[in-house]
C-alpha cells in the first residue's frame, strides 16, 4: 500500500486543543466483529465492552518535561525537544533554531543552566548539560510539557496532570500513550470491580510518533526507535487469560507495539530493548485480541497500525463516521474500542 492511501481530511476545529473536564468524559465509537458497524457510545459504556476473563493492558510510560527554551551566545532563540537521556548529563535531542547549531555551540537556558552541542547525527543531537542538577531534575526544574506539534498553544498548568496517565510510572516519553489518558481512578475501580484484569508494558513514546511518513511506498518507511520492556508478570498474565477463554485488550498502539514486538519468534516473551516494528496492512497479530486507541494523523504510522488490525476499509470507513458526527480528533480527542472477537 502507499502512504497516500492513509490521506484523510480533517477539519481543524475537531483537533482536541484542551482536555475535557473529566478524563472519562470522552465519546467511543465502537467496531467489533462480525458487523463491525460503527456504534456512537460513551468512553463510560467501555465496562459493558469488556468480560471479566478480559485481560486489559496500559502502557506504564511517564512522560519527562522534555520541552526547553534557550538562546545562543548571538541571541537566537533555541528550542530543545529530549528525545532520549542518555546520562545524568547526556541527552539525544530535536533542536529547532533559526540556523543549525554547529558542534560546540553553547546554548543558554533558564535559571542560568546552559548545554553545549558535541555532535550531530541526522535530524538529532547529542547534548551535554552543564548543571549541578542531574538532567532528570533539571528538567523537572525548567522543562515544559512536550505538547504535540498539532495544539497550537504553549503548555499549561493543566498538562502537568492531564497530559499524564493515572498510572504513569517509568519516566521516559516525550509523548504520552493517548489512549490511556481517558482512564481515572473510578474507572480503573470500575474494571476491578468487573472481574477483568490488568497488566503493564513500558514503552516511551518518541517524538518520531509525530513525525510524518515520507516515503510513498510503505517498504521504504525507516521507522523510529522506541524503547520497550515487557515483565515476566505480564506474559503470564496473558497466558492466564488466554487459558480463561479471555481476550488480551491493548490501551492504545504503545501497548500494540510492546506486545507485538515481544511476540516476534510467535509467542510472547519477556523482554526489553528497542523496538522499530513497523506494523501495516497484512501484518499478523500475536498477541492482541481488541484495542482502545484514539484517532490518528493523516498518513500515519499509527493510523497504518490501527488499519492493519482492524482492515483498512473498515477504518477509513470509521473515520469518515467520526468525522460526520464530530468526534474530536488525537491526543486530547475521543476514543474508538476495536474488537476481534
Amino acid at each position: 500500500m502507499k502512504k497516500s492511501d492513509f490521506f484523510y481530511h480533517l477539519p481543524e476545529n475537531l483537533i482536541a486543543q484542551h482536555p475535557l473536564p473529566e478524563r472519562r468524559a470522552s465519546r467511543l465509537l465502537c467496531m467489533q466483529a462480525p458487523d463491525w458497524q460503527p456504534h456512537d457510545r460513551l468512553f463510560t459504556d467501555l465496562i459493558d465492552l469488556i468480560d471479566a476473563r478480559d485481560l486489559l493492558v496500559f502502557n506504564d510510560t511517564r512522560v519527562i518535561p522534555a520541552r526547553l527554551f534557550g538562546k545562543k551566545a548571538t541571541g537566537g532563540k533555541v528550542e530543545i525537544l529530549v528525545e532520549r537521556v542518555q546520562d545524568e548529563y547526556h541527552a539525544i535531542a530535536h533542536v529547532r533554531a533559526s540556523k543549525s547549531p554547529k558542534p560546540g555551540t553553547m546554548i543558554e537556558l533558564d535559571l542560568a543552566h546552559t548545554c553545549r552541542i558535541l555532535s550531530r547525527v541526522n535530524d538529532l543531537f547529542e547534548l551535554e548539560f552543564d548543571s549541578v542538577l542531574p538532567l532528570p531534575e533539571l528538567l523537572e526544574q525548567i522543562g515544559h510539557v512536550p505538547l504535540p506539534p498539532y495544539i497550537g498553544r504553549t503548555d499549561e498548568k493543566e498538562d502537568l496532570s492531564r497530559y499524564q496517565t493515572v498510572f504513569a510510572k517509568q519516566p521516559g516519553a516525550v509523548a504520552a500513550p493517548t489512549a490511556g489518558l481517558h482512564f481515572d481512578l473510578e474507572t480503573m475501580t470500575n474494571i476491578a470491580a468487573k472481574g477483568a484484569a490488568t497488566a503493564f508494558v513500558t514503552l516511551h513514546v518518541g517524538s518520531g510518533t509525530f513525525q510524518p511518513v515520507r516515503a510513498e511506498n510503505l517498504a521504504d518507511h525507516v521507522m523510529h526507535r522506541e524503547f520497550f520492556s515487557v515483565s515476566s508478570e505480564t506474559v503470564t498474565a496473558v497466558r492466564q487469560a488466554r487459558e480463561r477463554g479471555g481476550r488480551v485488550i491493548a490501551i492504545g498502539t504503545t501497548a500494540v507495539r510492546a506486545l507485538e514486538s515481544a511476540s516476534r519468534s510467535g509467542q510472547l516473551e519477556a523482554c526489553c530493548g528497542d523496538t522499530t516494528l513497523f506494523i501495516t496492512p497484512g501484518y499478523r497479530f500475536n498477541t492482541i485480541d481488541a484495542l482502545l486507541t484514539n484517532f490518528h494523523l493523516p498518513e500515519s504510522t499509527l493510523l497504518m497500525l490501527v488499519s492493519a488490525f482492524a482492515g483498512y476499509e473498515r477504518i477509513m470507513e470509521a473515520y469518515r463516521h467520526a468525522i460526520e458526527q464530530s468526534y474530536r480528533f488525537f491526543s486530547y480527542g475521543d476514543a474508538m474500542f476495536l474488537a476481534r472477537t
